[in-house]
């Protein structure tokens, strides 16, 4: 239609007869015509890399070795870095751990994997127990010089260990380092020629023998006897098992404090395996601490799905 002058009118749809562009002629613009769009005219972000860029060693999140190798093997999933990676990070929990305990306690390693069923129900087998130096976090009316607390005494003041009275110490029967460390409790004190069978000694743990029929009464010297909480009777007897004397505080390595139950297993058999390779006491450490972080990933991981 024409108007007055003779022109087109602004609001005819089918736009300038003669083809030329007006204002709003891009929005008129076939919506089939892609490369008029701004967005569709933006390189995609795949596309930009440069000459420069090719033959990167690149993965899957795109951090590339000419990055900065710091960030590559920060950053990158490559499935063998990060296996690293990995290792690197349970290797230092496991040394921090290792450190702090060493701290506290006093003595490495700084856990005994209990082998026998002498101290159930109050330790069983298998179970880990952390230990510390028998003069650290001392009872009330410790014997003077070692920081334990026998049993006699802690009867006496309450100072109990698992469940019962008195402190549980970790010794080398009769020094011979060859031995396996015991783990039993501390019941009194004796002194070098005391006859302790008859002054000291609880008559049903004697398995009714006589001071004239134990090799270690009269004592040969200071030191401590010993019984398993879930033994008959003392380890200073015949045939009692233990196989040792009375303990002197030069034979005692640690003195337990916590336990966690089933995860001894895991450090017995690890140190099985290293006793035929020499691996050690900071080897085994080392290899229960990463065996035991990597399962403990795993079953987090299962949880967490």
């Amino acid at each position: 239609m024409d108007g007055p002058d003779g022109g087109t009118r602004d609001d005819d749809p089918t736009g300038p007869s003669d083809g030329r562009s007006g204002p709003d002629s891009a929005r008129r613009a076939d919506p089939g015509d892609r490369a008029a769009t701004p967005t569709d005219r933006a390189p995609d972000r795949r596309d930009r890399a440069t000459d420069d860029d090719r033959g990167k060693p690149t993965h899957n999140d795109g951090v590339a070795i000419e990055d900065g190798i710091g960030r590559w093997l920060l950053e990158t999933d490559d499935w063998r870095v990060t296996t690293c990676r990995d290792v690197a990070a349970s290797l230092a929990i496991i040394a921090t751990i290792g450190l702090l305990l060493f701290a506290v306690g006093g003595t490495w390693p700084p856990f005994v994997a209990v082998e026998s069923g002498s101290m159930e129900p109050n330790i069983q087998k298998g179970d880990l127990v952390f230990v510390v130096d028998d003069d650290r976090f001392a009872g009330e009316n410790a014997v003077d010089g070692t920081g334990v607390v026998t049993l006699e005494s802690g009867r006496e003041n309450g100072h109990e260990k698992f469940a019962s009275a008195g402190d549980v110490i970790v010794f080398v029967p009769n020094g011979d380092p060859t031995k396996t460390p015991t783990i039993h409790r501390a019941h009194f004190w004796v002194e070098r020629g005391e006859r302790w069978v008859e002054t000291k000694a609880d008559p049903g743990s004697l398995n009714g023998a006589t001071c004239d029929e134990i090799t270690t009464c009269p004592a040969p010297h200071d030191g401590f006897v010993t019984k398993g909480d879930a033994n008959p009777g003392y380890d200073q007897l015949p045939r009692s098992g233990a196989e040792t004397t009375v303990v002197s505080p030069d034979w005692i390595t640690g003195k337990a404090m916590v336990r966690a139950p089933w995860i001894g297993e895991l450090r017995l058999a690890v140190g099985s395996a290293g006793a035929a390779t020499g691996l050690g006491p900071t080897g085994t450490f080392v290899a229960t601490g990463t065996i035991a972080l990597v399962l403990f990933g795993m079953a987090a991981g299962d949880g967490s799905q």
